[in-house]
């Protein structure tokens, strides 16, 4: 894996849950290290069940506030991870005028999942979990110390 990226995107379609997701656990795991942050290709409000299901594991998601690509400030992000394919789509879009990587999990939107509360919720946390787990793995070398 080498150097830890200095700043990294997250992106989805909305910025309402997958990418607060990533943007909150990267932070939560390494944002003393990395500069993190979200976008979506449009913004809409952060969804309920995402703060919900993150306030589970003790990361607050309430104050998020969603933004779209045209709302980024500050475009100099080493490493651009896109969630869904319009995000990857928009993400390859910037390397166009901006020198970084980008990298496609393709994450299952949660939102789409129907049902009652209880199934919402188990879909919100798998894509929790799932999220976690990439960001553990991406960033694995420099989460712990080498034996």
């Amino acid at each position: 894996m080498g150097d830890l990226p200095e700043a990294v995107l997250f992106a989805c379609t909305m910025n309402s849950v997958r990418s607060p997701m990533g943007e909150a656990l990267l932070k939560h795991l390494l944002g003393h290290r990395i500069y993190v942050d979200s976008v979506g290709v449009r913004a809409r409000e952060i969804d309920p069940f995402a703060v919900e299901v993150m306030d589970e594991i003790g990361i607050d998601l309430s104050r998020h506030r969603a933004k779209s690509f045209d709302d980024l400030e500050d475009t100099s992000f080493d490493l651009i991870i896109s969630l869904s394919p319009e995000a990857q789509h928009q993400a390859v879009e910037l390397t166009r005028t901006m020198a970084c990587d980008v990298e496609f999990w393709n994450t299952f939107d949660p939102s789409l999942v129907e049902g009652n509360r209880a199934a919402r919720l188990q879909a919100y946390r798998d894509v929790r979990d799932q999220l976690k787990k990439r960001i553990e793995e991406r960033f694995t070398l420099d989460l712990k110390p080498a034996h």
